[in-house]
């Protein structure tokens, strides 16, 4: 901003403030509404005003939501509500807000607020499911409640995404001490069905919360089997071809992750397309 206003860069520093809204989850449109403003004069104050009431460090964040000094305020549950509703609403896909939001969420959840903390996550996550981060955090929620099916699938997703960590092995070692001498044969992770399941959420998930939802595909399968009766084409493997194309990585990214924990190894390839597209 200081770099937009030495050069008298007034629509650039607009510019500035547009990304700031975007990144807080702020209606971008508040932007044009004070095009007639010199952005010059006024724009490092309304980025001050945008911090002090949105602040991006997650600590200082949860101060002003959990603020009770001002009597005139809202609840703290009112803020926590009208928070999820923007969280709801707002299109996660750009890292940095991602990543912002995704901190927000686990101080909700260490201040009590478990169950919005794992809805909301799951949201973040059909935007952007690289965000290892708060995989792990989900992860070790779902631990602690004793949710090994849950839990398996967030770890196995870390492991998935950073191949030179290994949380779901070692979930799987402490499953299995916990489980010696209790059971013949410990358990090995959830069942084919119960990790589909969890992808198939996820992927819906993320299909709801598209902004380029996919059309076509039936048709599409009809013309490559009319051209080529020898050799049918897999049905997923056109809707990931169109996926991809069509900008919906994430939702990319679930199905090929159900498709090769139901054994179909040729969406192995596609898993990693739907992960250089984040």
């Amino acid at each position: 901003a200081d770099v937009k206003i030495i050069n008298g860069d007034g629509d650039g520093l607009s510019a500035v403030l547009e990304d700031v809204f975007i990144i807080l989850g702020r209606d971008p449109e508040l932007v044009d509404q004070l095009k007639d403003i010199d952005f010059l004069m006024v724009g490092v104050e309304l980025l001050v005003a945008a911090f002090t009431r949105d602040p991006l460090d997650p600590d200082l964040w949860w101060q002003v939501i959990s603020n009770t000094e001002n009597k005139q305020q809202d609840s703290v549950e009112q803020r926590i509500v009208d928070f999820a509703q923007r969280c709801r609403r707002l299109d996660f896909s750009d890292q940095r807000a991602n990543i912002i939001y995704g901190r927000r969420l686990e101080r909700l959840r260490e201040n009590g607020h478990t169950e919005l903390f794992i809805e909301l996550s799951r949201h973040l996550l059909a935007h952007r499911p690289n965000n290892h981060e708060l995989w792990m955090e989900l992860g070790r929620l779902h631990e602690r409640r004793g949710e090994v099916d849950e839990a398996w699938s967030c770890y196995d997703h870390v492991q998935t995404l950073l191949p030179h960590q290994t949380p779901r092995d070692n979930f799987l070692s402490r499953i299995k001490g916990a489980m010696d001498g209790e059971e013949k044969q410990p358990w090995s992770g959830p069942d084919i069905t119960k990790r589909s399941t969890f992808l198939q959420q996820m992927e819906s998930l993320s299909k709801r919360i598209s902004k380029q939802p996919v059309q076509g595909v039936a048709e599409s399968v009809v013309v490559v089997e009319q051209v080529d009766t020898d050799e049918k084409v897999h049905p997923d493997l056109i809707k990931l071809r169109k996926l991809l194309d069509s900008g919906n990585a994430s939702e990319a990214f679930f199905l090929a992750r159900r498709l090769v924990a139901s054994g179909e190894d040729w969406a192995e390839e596609w898993l990693g397309k739907a992960q250089q597209q984040f």
